[in-house]
């Protein structure tokens, strides 16, 4: 199973401290796993914030080790958004964007939001 990672997945995944890594580790295991630009700028945003206390340039060596050890995919963001329905919030625009992005090529879409309602969704 392909699966198009969002961002609280990519973070719990890559950070050991993370409430959800051994959830999401566990969960992994078996499927392929997918990044898009915006899992991996929203994993330097989130990583560098005073959650998680890394330098930017710290989150950007944690993506990279991630990258060369476990080779993940990666698309494009190549839809546009305007192209997309509207997501159900202003909250889930970013979120609904995956999901519909995932849909488009054939991935599903990994989250941590138990309240997913894409069909493309699945939930960790």
């Amino acid at each position: 199973m392909r699966v198009l990672l969002d961002v609280s997945t990519l973070v719990a995944l890559m950070w050991e401290n993370h409430v959800r890594n051994a959830r999401v580790e566990k969960w992994a295991k078996g499927k392929t796993l997918v990044l898009c630009p915006i899992t991996e700028l929203g994993f330097v945003r989130v990583s560098s914030s005073p959650a998680h206390n890394a330098t930017v340039s710290e989150a950007r060596e944690t993506l990279a080790d991630f990258i060369r050890d476990f080779s993940p995919e990666f698309i494009a963001a190549d839809l546009r958004q305007l192209d997309t329905p509207a997501a159900p919030t202003s909250g889930k625009t970013t979120d609904w964007y995956l999901a519909e992005l995932a849909s488009k090529h054939g991935l599903k879409w990994g989250t941590l939001d138990g309240n997913a309602s894409h069909p493309s969704a699945l939930v960790v």
